[in-house]
């Protein structure tokens, strides 16, 4: 006889398992591109990668809500879940990528002006290739020091249940 075996379906979150996520790279791109473009276009990638944060942050926190239906305590749980996505976040997915994208964008540009007597667009161009270069390998370490930061301070203050994941 056939037996039909179930498999467990995995609920996919828009915001970490599909295209969406990328959008909360926007403001290292843009970072990268800054020699290039207008300082507004940089600005613009940062508005974009914020607006994920707290996409993601308010889905977060309705989920927290359906999760704990009319509990007590459903308040706090979901106002932990907010909190703790929108700093997670905002910190691995905007403040220190972006930092870290744009110090590793002035350094090559400056010493590529040093080193080289390549014309000003091709070092331009050659920044940017780094600061893009550069993005996959700033990921994983920024955000397992990000989680160390937060199970290391925040996260305490409300017992960590409702950790980024």
């Amino acid at each position: 006889m056939d037996s039909i075996e179930k498999t467990p379906t995995k609920t996919v979150d828009i915001y970490r398992d599909t295209w969406v996520r990328f959008l909360g790279y926007a403001n290292e791109v843009g970072e990268a591109f800054r020699a290039l473009v207008p300082v507004s276009m940089v600005w613009a990638s940062y508005a974009v990668a914020t607006v994920y944060v707290t996409a993601d942050a308010v889905d977060k926190g309705k989920k927290a809500a359906a999760a704990h239906g009319d509990n007590s305590g459903k308040t706090t749980r979901v106002a932990a879940a907010v909190v703790d996505t929108f700093v997670w976040q905002a910190l691995a997915s905007v403040i220190i990528p972006g930092f870290t994208i744009n110090r590793v964008c002035a350094g090559s540009l400056y010493l590529l002006g040093r080193s080289t007597r390549w014309p000003l667009p091709v070092r331009k161009w050659t920044t940017t290739a780094i600061g893009l270069s550069t993005i996959p390998f700033i990921i994983t370490p920024i955000d397992r020091s990000v989680d160390f930061l937060l199970d290391s301070s925040l996260r305490k203050v409300y017992g960590g249940e409702e950790k980024h994941k």
